[in-house]
């Protein structure tokens, strides 16, 4: 006799999904995808003035802020922001000199697009200004159709428009909701091309170290020492033991800081300090008279109208928007990782579309007003974290100390020396090698491993906009491989439960007699079916293989367990019904178990659902196999009951 169970009084049934409407749908999918964090609930059921103030607190969070702000956070913010302001100085300069701009413009990009991000801006800590990649490949990409030495003024406005052209590509993105975008950067494409970069940018300071005056505008390693050495005779030893002797203090400034991070104001203050004392030593030796090259006349005011400047009718204007376009993306990628790091830190969350949508409004204000690309920079962001911001207002501080320095402190800096420039931003730049985080991806992922040095490589070796798109190529060959090539497991009972798990992990999962447990982790659509055909189809081959060799009980089921399967197009439905089809030619039957919503809703409107039957799809892979042992040890009875009626015995 076989024993009573559930599936005589009948199993449960996987229940279909409610049907919604074409329109509904796609309003909830567009909904999800460009407003994940639902701001219109909250503006519901509320007074039309109600309303407004609320959108102007989603859009400017400024007016969210601003009036909740306390006195007692502005002690924090203001050590915060003379802190930070003592690091944008040096950085503002250095920076401005890699991309081969007037030093002032890099202090300009220091006043505006901070006081436009703190009303704009969603993070509290996020420090803006300048940064290095942005820098270089301003000089990688526009100083190829414009020299930056033989005719400035066209390279400087252009540099403007590029400018522009980044603020409208993030802005638009932002108010279009595509924050998504900038995901398909990955971690690994983001690290090789920060570490290639850094290293090329490195390797283009000892230009200053070294004090010579003419060399490559190129950023491949290459051609970088070919014009190092190329030039041994005006090496000058002053301008070496000067840069190497400040690199070295900032570089103990940095360890000293990191072994004790109570002193974090020693590292940050380390940049300033060099700049100053350089400078001292020039003005008090006269350095500059002895082949120490020095930035030069510095004139005061603050940031000059540059709208009339953009170079909307130039020849090079596709350079400008390529620069735009390469330079934006990055910045955005850069700006909200370390946004969004912080913020994890702190336990507050910032929105990904509100950061573009900020990013692109400083950037088109500050491209008016003689600045050059900002976003949020990692270093001086932890400085500001480390010297305990509460709120943005830090970065409004940095705009008056910027204001100060402008107006009356320029003139001092006219004496600092470029090969301190030059040891600011090697010390910097080294801090952007990770490569305890490339072994990490090597040991965890090889294929991230590769993305990364390739991305590395390419900067390196080839150019900055190269390794960037090899990088991306990469990632984007690996997304397809998943989509197209999704992972089916084989799925074994763990002892005395109702789990069912990866037998190749679980040694001690086991395989159900007369049944093959199969999993598909991913989605199903036209890019997969074929593989998928054929991956199952051999999954049963190698079972009944295993089976004639072990000579173990016969295969008479096959359980497809769709938990995984989040979404599954018309193809994916085609090939359910081919792989039943196929199966069933075997003498075996397929057995579908939790489906998910979508695929069910599918299956049903598709009416597949009549092809396999009811009784055949289950709610989990548990009810599956006890329905399947249940129908074995049903067939086996009835087969036993006809072997023991004797026809003799009927006569």
């Amino acid at each position: 006799m076989v024993n009573k169970s559930k599936f005589e009084r009948g199993s449960r049934r996987v229940p279909i999904p409610s049907q919604k409407s074409f329109a509904t749908t796609l309003t909830s999918n567009l909904k999800e995808t460009f407003f994940p964090d639902d701001p219109f609930r909250k503006w519901k059921n509320q007074p039309f003035q109600r309303r407004l103030l609320l959108g102007l607190q989603y859009f400017v969070p400024i007016f969210e802020w601003a009036p909740r702000y306390q006195f007692k956070l502005f002690k924090a913010d203001l050590i915060a922001g003379i802190t930070i302001a003592s690091l944008a100085i040096p950085q503002g300069i250095s920076y401005a000199n890699l991309a081969t701009l007037p030093p002032l413009v890099g202090l300009y990009s220091s006043l505006v697009p901070p006081l436009v991000y703190a009303m704009m801006g969603s993070s509290r800590d996020l420090a803006i200004g300048t940064v290095a990649v942005a820098s270089l490949l301003y000089t990688d990409i526009l100083g190829k159709v414009v020299s930056p030495t033989d005719n400035p003024r066209e390279y400087l406005h252009l540099a403007f428009t590029a400018t522009f052209f980044t603020g409208v590509i993030q802005a638009s993105l932002g108010l279009l909701r595509l924050g998504f975008i900038v995901d398909l950067l990955s971690h690994a494409t983001i690290l090789g091309f920060m570490g290639g970069v850094a290293t090329s940018v490195s390797f283009q300071q000892l230009k200053g170290i070294l004090g010579l005056r003419h060399f490559t505008h190129k950023s491949n390693i290459i051609s970088v020492l070919k014009a190092i050495f190329s030039q041994t005779h005006e090496w000058r030893w002053q301008s070496a033991i000067l840069g190497c002797s400040f690199l070295f203090y900032m570089l103990l400034a940095k360890f000293y800081s990191k072994r004790k991070p109570i002193f974090f104001w020693i590292s940050a203050m380390a940049p300033l300090t060099s700049v100053i004392l350089g400078s001292l030593l020039v003005y008090l030796t006269h350095a500059d008279n002895h082949g120490v090259q020095v930035i030069g006349h510095l004139k005061k005011g603050l940031n000059p109208p540059s709208f009339k400047y953009l170079a909307f009718g130039s020849p090079f204007l596709g350079s400008a928007i390529k620069t735009g376009a390469i330079t934006g993306i990055i910045a955005l990628a850069e700006g909200v990782a370390v946004g969004r790091s912080f913020a994890l830190v702190k336990n507050y969350h910032i929105d990904g579309n509100k950061e573009m949508l900020a990013f692109g409004l400083m950037n088109i204000v500050g491209s008016c007003t003689s600045c050059y690309l900002t976003t949020g920079i990692f270093s001086r962001t932890a400085v500001n974290f480390n010297a305990g911001c509460q709120t943005v207002v830090s970065n409004i501080i940095m705009s008056i100390a910027m204001i100060i320095t402008l107006l009356f402190l320029i003139p001092f800096f006219s004496f600092t020396p470029l090969v301190v420039l030059s040891s600011i931003i090697i010390n910097a730049m080294l801090g952007l090698i990770k490569y305890e985080e490339a072994y990490h991806l090597w040991k965890v992922d090889k294929f991230d491993f590769i993305i990364c040095i390739s991305s590395y490589l390419g900067v390196v070796f080839g150019s900055v906009e190269n390794g960037l798109i090899t990088a991306i190529c990469l990632s984007v060959v690996r997304l397809l491989l998943v989509a197209a090539r999704p992972k089916t497991v084989m799925l074994g009972n763990i002892p005395d439960t109702a789990s069912y798990r990866n037998i190749r992990h679980y040694d001690f999962a086991h395989r159900v007699a007369g049944i093959l447990i199969l999993q598909i982790d991913g989605p199903i659509n036209f890019a997969c079916t074929n593989y998928l055909r054929e991956r199952i189809i051999r999954w049963v081959d190698e079972e009944e293989d295993r089976i004639k060799i072990c000579r173990g009980q016969s295969l008479q089921y096959v359980i497809l367990d769709l938990g995984a399967v989040g979404s599954i197009d018309t193809g994916g439905i085609s090939l359910l019904e081919e792989v039943a089809k196929l199966i069933e030619r075997k003498s075996l039957k397929l057995i579908l178990a939790n489906p998910g919503s979508e695929v069910f809703k599918k299956m049903h409107l598709s009416k597949s659902i009549e092809i396999f039957g009811e009784e055949h799809i289950h709610p989990t892979v548990d009810e599956a196999v006890e329905a399947c042992t249940f129908m074995m040890q049903a067939s086996e009875s009835v087969s036993t009951q006809s072997e023991n009626d004797d026809p003799a015995d009927q006569v």
